[in-house]
């Protein structure tokens, strides 16, 4: 005899497929909340190819030599004409926005007596040496933090503090401790770009990539061959890039270093026109700054440039 055989029933089988599916959902949801899980992403839709687009409107494209020139020259070109036809439209009062004619004429006016020359002068000698005297303290300090995680610790949370305080706000301090005469103006100067300008080297030293100063150190190189010959060569085009950034800040500061008891300067020629409501020498003085600033600006591009070919 044998035994009775057990058969499974299609109802049976059918609970147990259910039972089974109803386990494998509850599964993935419980793995779906504790985030182990994901939702089944759907079926991309179809598409056209793309169409080939203007390298003017692409991502980091490169454009022509021409293209980028006629850009550049249009981004003087747009602002230059909405000047000249607000100013002969009459929409804005000629004392309050003179003409192109009328600012070249008091620009003119202000070379031919000599004047516009020794301000320039002045003040370029003040952004010289207040400037100069904090990337002389910047550069060094910005290395040490940069390659050092010691030096970092010790001097960033003094320095990240004392940057968000205002220049202008040592003005009265520094006629106290220094009288009126150029060093408070050159201390203004120095206090207003000597800590943002550390910062950024340090920013630039800490992007050494560590594959190298670990290879330097394989071929048996010491700490101050590594310094000497690895960090801070690699580092020269954005310390560069630092100051020239920078020196447009250190622009800014002369005008304010200049309202202390100055007998010459831009910054104090735009006050004196102010007094006599002579906007069309303000613009003058606005433009010459301008151009002062264009032509540090491309000079310290194009020593980057020679430094740092591999950075370009």
């Amino acid at each position: 005899m044998t035994g009775p055989t057990q058969r499974t029933t299609p109802a049976s089988a059918a609970d147990e497929r259910a039972a089974e599916a109803l386990e494998a959902e509850q599964r993935l949801a419980e793995e779906h909340a504790a985030g182990r899980g994901r939702p089944a992403w759907g079926p991309l839709p179809r598409r056209s190819a793309p169409k080939p687009a203007s390298p003017l409107f692409s991502l980091r494209a490169p454009i022509s030599a021409p293209a980028r020139w006629t850009l550049a020259a249009l981004s003087f070109a747009i602002p230059f004409l909405a000047w000249v036809v607000l100013s002969v439209s009459g929409a804005v009062d000629s004392t309050f926005l003179p003409s192109p004619a009328a600012v070249l004429r008091a620009g003119l006016d202000m070379a031919g007596t000599g004047e516009l020359f020794d301000d320039l002068w002045a003040t370029t000698q003040r952004v010289l040496e207040g400037f100069g005297l904090a990337v002389l303290v910047s550069v060094p300090l910005g290395i040490l933090m940069g390659t050092f995680t010691a030096g970092q610790a010790f001097f960033e949370p003094l320095i990240g503090l004392l940057r968000y305080l205002p220049a202008s706000a040592f003005i009265p301090l520094l006629i106290i401790w220094l009288g009126l005469g150029e060093p408070s103006k050159i201390a203004i100067l120095f206090i207003g770009t000597v800590f943002f300008n550390t910062l950024m080297t340090a920013d630039v030293v800490r992007g050494v990539p560590s594959a190298l100063l670990d290879v330097s150190y394989t071929l048996g190189a010491r700490r101050g061959e590594v310094l000497r010959k690895i960090v801070v060569p690699h580092s020269l085009p954005g310390m560069i890039d630092a100051i020239r950034v920078n020196a447009a800040a250190a622009w800014n500061f002369v005008v304010v270093a200049e309202l202390i008891n100055s007998s010459a300067g831009l910054g104090y020629r735009i006050v004196r026109a102010q007094r006599f409501l002579q906007t069309d020498k303000i613009f003058a003085v606005l433009v010459v700054i301008g151009l002062a600033g264009l032509l540090i600006d491309v000079l310290l591009r194009l020593l980057r440039t020679r430094v740092g070919k591999w950075a370009a």
